[in-house]
């Protein structure tokens, strides 16, 4: 089964589910004139609309590339993650209007066995739901059914509140029902915000995963030539669609047929591994002035702000030495920069250095 149909089969499944818990939520609600499970009933509507959206996106950015859109469509998952969440805030606005007032004027409700019977049903087949629909999209990437998962854990959480709330009315006759819905409608609206902040980092662009990053760059220095893998970005085009590029070091004897075989290997190697395309960029090395090298590691040590230093090259004919530097975003860069130009240049001042500034976009 592929990705987009397991996305299906799981929305589907989820809808049928929720469309059977809004018929038995909205009855009860009636019967026991109970404004948290009416407005829990709503909710649950919201959650099979939400999957009818992420099957209609999931179809839409299935489609093939063309010429106007080279790199597919599948960033059209995330702009249906963005509505799913558009749609769970308006529920929860709407379901903190309706439950503010009944804080002051609380209805009288008529709760029965049968009606918490069915609510306790429903905690325990939200709680199953959401832990399937989350833990599918998890193992295929889908922001959309990670979301929809969640989504229901907390559903089986605020039925299990208003089944608390019904006993409390039962034997204390104290109704919680206007409060009950105050905190389930924040608690709906905190999820979409949640979820509309993760969606959007996905589409601006996020911190690369650190845990992916290094294994690319492990991945990528298990082949003999490359001393090391640097400079390592990723840019996504949809869950299943990644590209980026990597600076790997090599040695400057290496001839360019030699080059051109290493970074086909490299790229076909990372494809093969992770579905990902990569471009590789080469920094060569010049083990001559190793001892330079040496140097200039051992002073960026003491500087605990400083990431990494790479790319680092002499070119004896120019007197110049060029390498990158990573520093902390939250250090002060320029000084510390300074600070270990000034130290490489007392320890070998018949070179010209040019400190190319890097940023930390991956661990």
């Amino acid at each position: 089964m592929s990705r987009q149909q397991k996305i299906i089969k799981t929305s589907i499944i989820g809808i049928i589910v929720n469309l059977i818990l809004v018929a038995f939520k909205a009855v009860v609600g009636i019967l026991t004139n109970s404004i948290a499970i009416t407005l829990d009933a709503v909710n649950n509507l919201t959650d099979a609309l939400s999957s009818i959206i992420t099957i209609i996106g999931t179809k839409l950015a299935g489609k093939a590339p063309d010429k106007n859109h080279p790199y597919g469509y599948g960033r059209i998952e995330y702009f249906s993650s963005v509505i799913i969440a558009a749609i769970v805030l308006w529920a929860g606005i709407t379901a903190f209007m309706e439950s503010w007032p009944k804080i002051f004027t609380p209805d009288i409700t008529n709760y029965t066995p049968v009606s918490l019977v069915i609510i306790a049903v429903a905690v325990v087949v939200k709680l199953v739901l959401g832990r399937y629909v989350k833990n599918i999209g998890e193992n295929i990437n889908s922001q959309a059914l990670v979301a929809s998962g969640s989504d229901a854990f907390f559903d089986a959480i605020l039925s299990l509140s208003t089944l608390i709330a019904a006993i409390i009315s039962i034997f204390l006759h104290i109704s919680l029902e206007g409060i009950l819905g105050v905190i389930i409608s924040l608690v709906i609206i905190k999820a979409s915000i949640d979820m509309l902040r993760e969606t959007l980092d996905s589409m601006i662009g996020a911190r690369i995963d650190s845990e992916l990053a290094r294994e690319l760059k492990e991945s990528i220095c298990e082949i003999p030539e490359v001393y090391g893998a640097y400079d390592l970005s990723l840019h996504n085009y949809g869950p299943e669609s990644m590209q980026g590029s990597v600076h790997v070091e090599v040695n400057d004897h290496l001839t360019a047929l030699d080059i051109h075989n290493l970074t086909r290997q490299i790229s076909l190697k990372i494809y093969e591994e992770y579905s990902i395309i990569l471009t590789v960029g080469i920094y060569a090395r010049n083990d001559e002035f190793s001892n330079i090298r040496d140097d200039l590691y051992e002073i960026a040590s003491k500087y605990e702000e400083v990431i990494e230093i790479h790319g680092f090259i002499v070119q004896e004919s120019e007197k110049l030495v060029t390498f990158d530097i990573i520093v902390d975003f939250d250090a002060d860069r320029e000084k510390v920069k300074n600070k270990i130009l000034n130290q490489i240049e007392e320890k070998h001042p018949q070179f010209t250095y040019c400190m190319i500034d890097d940023y930390d976009v991956s661990d």
